[in-house]
């Protein structure tokens, strides 16, 4: 007799390659512009992408059917608009696929992919293929690769993207005439597009002077603004369905957003596997690989910096290289869970860089970023004085105008800075802590 256990598991439903002519492949919007790139490449490539950009409370009520509501809110917002879509009747379940990412680090996101299913198989789509976008060998399916020729296509849409987000950010806060930035950045969204059909994509040095100087060309007003920094979890960081249109709203309170690209996030994931192996001496092929992966990527980002400095009209963004130099002394690269040490490196690069004033986005029981975000911000507090940032939690009860609220006594102190900077008198200990957002003194909203 046989006491070996019997595992029940089933199997998942694999994407074939017979499914790249037959099905739409529906995957979560995050960044509009660089993902708008992706999917036209995936497209350009033979599959049938479709980029999910719905939006409404039916969302959350549908991720709360089908995830437990402890599990973080990324989570919730991508496996409820994908279920939603699917009960839209705009598709057909049997010629349909879900795309999703896997970062194969330490936090929940690389399990995501077991939750879509098991709600796939409770909402009565039992059928519906799972893809698994990832590099950490974690799960394939025969119809999906990734070729060497899409990783540099999608290189350079990732970059194009982060110099769009860059400069546009520091046109639309100031345009003369509403809706002008974003005429450019839909220009320039759609040329690039259709250079991806092409070799046109990798002619970088005209495709930035045009983009740089189309955005320089912009009527814009010269008063200044408060500028906020926006960190935190990468999802809630970037979409506009997890942080409530956080960059909008900041534009209509009189601020200037600033985001780092979505590059960074990638190095700091190959510069994890450095880290591993200095530390813990595991994956040495995986180490040697990642590294030749830095250094070309780094060289690229590089190149795009360095076009924005020679161009002379908008600020520089900072180098990945610095932003590992700026925590000596504060966190160590050790700490990589979730968004890790980048996440503490991005607040004090933006203090380095001026951007005193930071918003901390996270999903509310993301026990990482609590730790590198919230965590930090007592011994960054305590370096910078006047570093003026505030946590904002985001899951299924949180209200936009508790949020919103706690973003306004933010922005309070912010201008209040702002004003004595123009005037060149320092604030007085009063007047700083007017309005101020010190997590001790203001109850978590």
């Amino acid at each position: 007799m046989n006491n070996c256990p019997v595992n029940n598991e089933e199997k998942p439903i694999e994407f074939t390659p017979q499914m790249r002519k037959t099905h739409t492949i529906l995957a979560p919007m995050m960044l509009p512009i660089h993902f708008t790139m992706l999917e036209q490449i995936l497209n350009c490539n033979g599959y049938h992408v479709e980029l999910l950009r719905t939006t409404g409370r039916q969302i959350v009520d549908e991720g709360l059917k089908n995830v437990h509501n402890d599990t973080c809110y990324p989570a919730l917002l991508v496996i409820g608009q994908m279920i939603d879509a699917l009960k839209s009747g705009k598709y057909d379940p049997d010629k349909t696929a879900l795309l999703i990412t896997q970062t194969g680090g330490g936090c929940r996101a690389s399990n995501y992919i077991y939750l879509l299913r098991k709600a796939l198989k409770q909402s009565g789509f039992p059928n519906v293929p799972v893809i698994s976008l990832n590099f950490a060998s974690l799960e394939s399916a025969s119809g999906f690769t990734f070729t060497p020729a899409m990783i540099i296509q999608a290189l350079y849409a990732i970059i194009y993207g982060d110099l769009i987000m860059w400069v546009s950010n520091q046109c639309k806060p100031y345009e003369l005439v509403a809706g002008s930035t974003q005429k450019v950045i839909d220009k320039w969204t759609e040329e690039l597009c259709q250079q991806f059909h092409s070799s046109k994509f990798l002619h970088i040095r005209k495709n930035y002077q045009k983009i740089l100087d189309d955005f320089a060309a912009i009527p814009r007003s010269s008063e200044p603004k408060v500028r906020v920094g926006i960190v935190g979890e990468i999802y809630m960081k970037y979409a506009p369905l997890g942080n409530n249109n956080l960059e909008d709203f900041l534009i209509k309170e009189g601020a200037e957003p600033v985001l780092s690209g979505l590059l960074d996030f990638i190095l700091y994931c190959l510069k994890n596997s450095e880290v591993d192996y200095k530390l813990y001496g595991k994956g040495k092929k995986t180490k040697t690989i990642a590294h030749l992966g830095l250094r070309y990527f780094i060289h690229v980002q590089n190149k795009m910096i360095k076009a924005v400095e020679k161009h002379g009209v908008f600020r520089v963004p900072g180098k990945f290289d610095d932003l590992g130099r700026s925590i000596e002394g504060v966190i160590g690269m050790g700490a990589k869970m979730g968004e890790g040490w980048l996440l503490t490196a991005e607040m004090m690069e933006l203090i380095h860089s001026g951007v005193k004033n930071i918003v901390c986005t996270q999903p509310f029981g993301c026990l990482p970023n609590h730790i590198v975000a919230k965590g930090m911000m007592r011994k960054i507090k305590d370096r910078y004085p006047d570093a003026n940032i505030i946590p904002v939690d985001y899951d299924p009860s949180a209200t936009a105008i508790n949020q919103e609220n706690r973003l306004k006594m933010m922005l309070s102190n912010a201008k209040l800075a702002l004003q004595f900077e123009k005037q060149d008198v320092p604030p007085t200990p009063a007047s700083q802590n007017a309005g101020a957002p010190d997590e001790q003194a203001v109850p978590q909203l």
